[in-house]
């Protein structure tokens, strides 16, 4: 019997790509209990990214580091061979800062270099690192310097954390560097092409989104200026060949820290996560593919999870349906795009409070809709 892919992205706020997945399937199952199912859950490099990659099977390492205000927590790393998958809001994220008190001029990036010295201890020599979801806008300097780079203000004091002391930095060492990640092949997965500078860059688009007034974000500005300058001063180059490369404003600027000083390489987020959990091998002899997230909208038809998993099951001929908490789109948009049908929540329960509390239920009655509709 061909197979049902079950392809989903978390419903942020109510349930992990798991979680939608596991509802799915019980709902089918209950309508067509002899279907076959196979479970890829999928991310796009925010939070999930991780827990994506577990679930295709790497193996979990905790690993000990701080958060965005320098708070001792613990954050897991993917591991399968010598390959790694880190994500940027397992340390530095939204969802890790102190009972959710934004932090736009101190929030760090430096709880990221424990998790990549882990992944190198591993025996790890290609990481993967998601990009979605910081809550820091501090260019990637906490990562270096939690690296072992050493910054500076005008009177050789160490320089805080966060982007809004960057404006006081006077001299950057990264002689102290971690070696190894020097031989690293450090992939972002991220669909973010924003420069860091501008008025399209990390400051000026993100940092309101983490919290930033438009005094702080001129600061930021400010200081993640004065770190390009620096860095390029530092490698013989123009600022606008660092700081302008698409991806470096990505999670607060982190984009350009690893871009510019770890040699890193850019995809998209959900194209490196699909290759990484197999998902090409798993649509071989599949009858239909289930996939969806939270909110499907415009911003979904830009490189997000959703339309990695259409693309790829697209190539091979197989239909795609998707489940949404909420739907934005109109039958129109949804055939452009390639969507067979769309299941949005809010068909079964219009409050949204509601809908997001009994997600799990209403996903298994959605299921239960698709068996009948699509799995006769």
């Amino acid at each position: 019997m061909a197979h049902v892919l079950l392809a989903p992205d978390k419903f942020k706020g109510s349930l992990t790509a798991a979680q939608v997945a596991a509802a799915l399937a019980r709902g089918i199952r209950r309508v067509r209990p002899g279907q076959k199912i196979r479970i890829v859950p999928v991310a796009d490099g925010g939070d999930g990214t991780v827990a994506a990659a577990l679930a295709a099977g790497f193996h979990r390492i905790d690993v000990s580091t701080t958060g965005p205000t320098g708070t001792p927590l613990t954050a897991a790393v993917a591991v399968r061979g010598e390959t790694a998958v880190i994500e940027t809001a397992a340390a530095c994220g939204l969802s890790r800062l102190p009972d959710g008190v934004p932090a736009p001029l101190t929030a760090t990036s430096a709880g990221i270099a424990a998790l990549i010295r882990a992944a190198i201890d591993a025996g790890c020599g290609t990481i993967v690192l998601g990009l979605g979801g910081s809550a820091c806008t501090d260019g990637g300097a906490g990562l270096i310097a939690g690296l072992g780079g050493h910054l500076r203000d005008g009177q050789g004091r160490p320089l805080p954390p966060g982007g809004g002391a960057l404006a006081d930095l006077a001299t950057v060492d990264l002689s102290t560097v971690d070696r190894r990640v020097r031989g690293l092949n450090l992939l972002l997965a991220s669909d973010v092409d924003s420069p860091l500078l501008g008025p399209t860059g990390a400051a000026v688009v993100f940092g309101p989104q983490k919290g930033a007034d438009p005094a702080q974000v001129a600061l930021l500005e400010r200081g993640l200026t004065n770190w390009a300058e620096r860095i390029a001063a530092a490698k013989g180059k123009l600022v606008d060949e660092l700081a302008g490369q698409p991806g470096a404003g990505a999670a607060g600027g982190l984009g350009f820290a690893a871009l510019a000083l770890l040699g890193a390489h850019r995809r998209s987020g959900i194209e490196l996560l699909l290759d990484l959990v197999g998902f090409p091998g798993q649509l071989t002899g599949a009858r239909l593919v289930i996939t969806g997230e939270g909110s499907l909208d415009e911003q979904s038809l830009h490189g997000k999870a959703p339309i990695g998993v259409l693309t790829a099951a697209g190539r091979a001929g197989v239909p795609v349906v998707a489940v949404a908490g909420r739907c934005a789109l109109d039958e129109r948009q949804l055939a452009d795009a390639g969507f067979a049908a769309a299941y949005p929540l809010t068909d079964l329960e219009p409050d949204p409070e509601r809908s997001m509390a009994e997600a799990a239920v209403l996903v298994e009655r959605v299921g239960e809709r698709i068996a009948t509709e699509w799995l006769a």
